[in-house]
């Protein structure tokens, strides 16, 4: 149920905050924390322990410098980034630092509600033009490299499971077209996550195609 979810909204604009906060409480989120920096967000995790913090990235501190801290301190806490940075730059490291959501701020409230009921049970996001966007744009020689580390270590099931993935198919198309239970891919998917040091859909889907791209280069080098 929606009014289960314990919600924490930190946004240095009082007026867009209150906004959020106003949407959210009359969808049945339960808004238990408000704050306009990454003081107040690292403070808030730790002493509320929110099922999602969502966070500006362009507030007093950096939204994007309060994530690694967070996690430091609470390893399972969910963070979705509600933004209007369009950087790859800005994207990836949300990504690869933790936030399990990067959504943009014109995002409608029914689609916002629908994208924190996905994240609190487990899912990713990333707004669809900005996953598009990183697909296409080929990352930094370092994490060329951590992708392709991670890649060596995934099992030939792995592999084939991340490649329907990074194609777009969900777990559940997944494991109709490799004769698996959903749960098994989900498995999968967890094992991909871990092994490749991403914590969303969209994220092991850029270290594929970077592997991928990686080596088509060599082999044609």
């Amino acid at each position: 149920m929606m009014a289960d979810l314990r919600v924490a909204v930190c946004d240095d604009h009082p007026l867009f905050r209150e906004g959020v906060t106003r949407t959210l409480t009359e969808l049945g989120f339960d808004i238990i924390a408000e704050g306009g920096s990454a003081e107040d967000a690292i403070h808030i995790a730790q002493q509320h322990r929110p099922d999602i913090l969502l966070m500006d990235i362009s507030m007093p501190g950096s939204g994007l410098e309060a994530i690694a801290p967070i996690l430091s301190g609470c390893p399972d806490q969910k963070i979705v980034m509600l933004t209007v940075s369009e950087t790859s730059d800005d994207i990836r490291r949300a990504l690869q630092d933790g936030a399990r959501g990067y959504v943009l701020k014109g995002i409608g409230s029914a689609s916002l509600a629908e994208i924190l009921h996905s994240v609190a049970k487990g899912e990713g996001y990333v707004a669809p033009s900005l996953s598009a966007k990183l697909l296409a744009e080929p990352q930094s020689a370092a994490n060329d490299d951590a992708s392709l580390a991670g890649m060596n270590e995934l099992t030939t099931r792995e592999r084939e499971v991340l490649e329907l993935a990074a194609n777009g198919l969900s777990n559940k198309l997944i494991a109709i077209e490799l004769d698996l239970h959903e749960k098994t891919v989900k498995h999968h998917m967890t094992r991909i996550f871990t092994k490749l040091n991403v914590s969303n859909r969209t994220a092991a889907a850029i270290a594929w195609n970077e592997a991928m791209r990686e080596g088509s280069m060599r082999a044609a080098s």
